[in-house]
């Protein structure tokens, strides 16, 4: 039961501190949508999307009217595209991006995520369709997301499809280009991807998953932020225990509004995710938070370990809110999605060589990360391995969303608005890996993925 203060707390969190639940997900197996006629798979889909998710957005909206508590939006993820369309007698798997759109555009949800495909052991040809047909995919669409994962601490890393994804991500980026690449933000690189991520561009609804779910995302930096405040100065002992506290409050609220979407949607609830998850809105930052800490800005030394301790006690306080806690869980650091972040790249505090440190103690990874126009393929696959190497050495989730802003260079920006916000374009290094990225192959599993 909660008593008069910390309902009183709850209202102000929403009311003052910018809470909100980032996201309703509904994860929808399609499964049994396989078809060897590609036409008769896509309108199974599609009907199977529309008949399922057709009430997701006005039970999202009754929950927000009844209990105050924005949603920011509602999403929904399906069975990676490529193990549905891997029956089709099709060369190219646009359609299915397309009608993907279609069907989330009919239920009016924000993005639909699960034009995916798992290749962290390698290839079928239902995946090498899917990846060679995503640039034309994200650029005909405007809701679909899509996501690829090319390593796993049990498997290693495939060099290969990073080679591939490097190669992918710029073709992504020179189709958009008269919209600054958007397309590329549409799309990311996974190591060790979970199954029920309900935050966009890696959502999707992994096999091992039930027929059908909600998913929870919440937010609540800016809430985070604020309890610090009341605690300005104090030893990191007080800190961590006033991070924990408030993210228990904040998953709470997350809980209840999963619980009441499942209840209304006749759907079973899957799993609250944990993370912090900013906005471009002043005061909803992570960057903040670490600032608060006593940083002058993010990307100072002692940063990863600011950010490492802010992780940590999300974590420890969501868990005691909710017994099923799922998808990334923690901190997310996007820098086009974070005024702190976008304030501390313009000022050179923080690098992309540093972002990288930060990754290996906080959810996600390089994420919305924009680098000149010019930057090679093989440098952005290299890239991309290093930060699966991070996920595969340390067994935890990483991922990269970087976009190779069309004829733009260091100092300029780009800008996508809503969630999306604005990227300074950050300088590369601009020595080649070239060579490197051409070897192939994959590279080993950790001697510890061998563990019982």
């Amino acid at each position: 039961m909660l008593d008069t203060l910390e309902i009183m707390d709850t209202i102000r969190m929403i009311t003052v501190d910018k809470l909100d639940i980032r996201t309703i997900t509904m994860g929808i197996s399609l499964q049994d949508c396989a078809d060897p006629d590609a036409k008769a798979a896509q309108k199974k889909i599609y009907d199977k999307i529309t008949r399922l998710a057709g009430n997701l957005v006005e039970v999202g909206r009754e929950i927000e009217s009844e209990y105050g508590i924005p949603i920011i939006n509602k999403r929904i993820a399906v069975t990676p595209i490529s193990i549905v369309a891997a029956a089709s007698e099709c060369e190219n798997y646009v359609g299915f991006a397309q009608t993907l759109d279609k069907a989330a555009k009919a239920v009016g949800v924000d993005f639909v995520g699960g034009f995916s495909a798992l290749v962290h052991k390698g290839f079928s040809t239902s995946d090498i369709r899917l990846i060679d047909s995503i640039p034309e995919a994200l650029t005909l669409t405007d809701r679909v997301c899509s996501s690829i994962n090319v390593a796993t601490t049990k498997a290693g890393i495939n060099m290969d499809a990073v080679a591939r994804m490097g190669a992918v991500v710029k073709a992504a980026a020179e189709r958009t280009a008269d919209r600054e690449g958007i397309a590329c933000a549409k799309l990311v690189v996974f190591a060790n991807v979970p199954e029920d991520n309900p935050f966009m561009a890696g959502a999707m609804h992994g096999i091992g998953e039930p027929e059908c779910t909600i998913n929870v995302g919440i937010s609540g930096p800016g809430t985070v932020k604020a309890a610090l405040e009341k605690v300005h100065g104090e030893r990191f002992d007080v800190v961590a225990e006033t991070v924990k506290r408030t993210a228990f409050k904040i998953a709470r609220a997350g809980q209840l509004v999963a619980r009441e979407a499942s209840r209304r949607l006749n759907v079973p609830f899957g799993i609250i995710d944990l993370s912090l998850a900013p906005t471009p809105a002043v005061g909803d930052s992570v960057a903040e938070i670490l600032e608060e800490m006593g940083l002058q800005s993010a990307g100072a030394p002692g940063t990863t370990a600011a950010l490492a301790l802010l992780n940590d006690a999300v974590k420890k306080g969501g868990i005691m809110a909710s017994s099923h806690v799922g998808g990334l869980s923690g901190a997310f650091i996007p820098v086009s999605e974070d005024a702190g972040m976008i304030r501390a790249v313009k000022a050179g505090a923080l690098s992309l060589e540093k972002m990288e440190a930060m990754t290996c103690v906080c959810s996600v990874g390089l994420d919305m990360i924009a680098v000149p126009g010019d930057t090679s393929a093989s440098t952005i696959s290299a890239i991309i391995a290093d930060e699966m190497a991070l996920g595969v050495v340390n067994n935890k989730t990483t991922a990269v969303r970087i976009i190779p802003a069309p004829g733009k260079g260091v100092g300029d920006s780009v800008t996508y608005g809503g969630l999306l916000g604005t990227a300074p374009v950050m300088p590369v290094n601009a020595f080649s890996a070239a060579d490197f990225i051409s070897r192939g192959g994959r590279i080993p599993a950790p001697l510890h993925s061998v563990r019982n």
